[in-house]
């Protein structure tokens, strides 16, 4: 096997483990708002946060391993598409994960609680779905250019590629939000319920 091939395994490996790292942690924020119980959504937050760290620590090394190798490596270049939203994910996303986490852990003295519907609103955000799925579906088109299929830049197949990304990024936008409202609208409706209930002072 000569350096060529070499390289090309060590970047669909690199660019494999961005899209299973990156997919599974846009899933298991998409299934956050649904936990049963506190104890479940403290768990989820906090694998969520592992899975987002690992997926850092995959961008980290990409650069690494490949400066170790000889010759050209496509995995950097491969890379630079999900490091947008990514670096979206990890200044803002877990910043929201943390505050998710913190609520569900308040309950551990009850762990089989119901999850309240502020705290569920809280996990639907969209700033904690749409950066780490839209990052998954930009580690798909990672697998192309790391095996050589599609050359950065100029290549037509990457510029469709990427639109289909944009519209893929509207689509999750739009859902994330409607979703986000929906959940906070459920928080909102026992106050008015209370409101309409509340006792008149007829000695005014």
């Amino acid at each position: 096997m000569n350096a060529v091939d070499v390289n090309i395994v060590a970047d669909l490996i690199l660019a494999g483990a961005l899209v299973a790292v990156w997919l599974t942690a846009g899933l298991l924020a998409d299934a956050l708002p649904s936990a049963r119980s506190a104890l479940q959504m403290r768990h989820r937050a906090g694998l969520l946060t592992a899975l987002v760290a690992g997926g850092a620590a995959v961008f980290v090394a990409i650069p690494l391993v490949t400066g170790l190798l000889p010759g050209d490596s496509t995995a950097p270049a491969a890379a630079l598409l999900p490091a947008v939203p990514a670096l979206v994910a990890l200044t803002a996303t877990l910043r929201r994960v943390a505050q998710v986490r913190r609520g569900a852990s308040a309950f551990d003295t009850a762990p089989q609680t119901p999850v309240p519907p502020a705290l569920r609103a809280a996990a639907a955000h969209p700033l904690i779905l749409v950066p780490l799925q839209v990052t998954g579906l930009a580690t798909l088109i990672s697998l192309p250019i790391a095996g050589g299929l599609v050359e950065v830049p100029g290549a037509d197949l990457a510029g469709i590629a990427i639109t289909v990304v944009g519209v893929a990024v509207l689509a999750i936008g739009i859902r994330a939000g409607l979703r986000h409202s929906r959940l906070s609208l459920q928080v909102l409706a026992p106050i008015g319920r209370n409101r309409l209930r509340a006792p008149v002072d007829s000695s005014r």
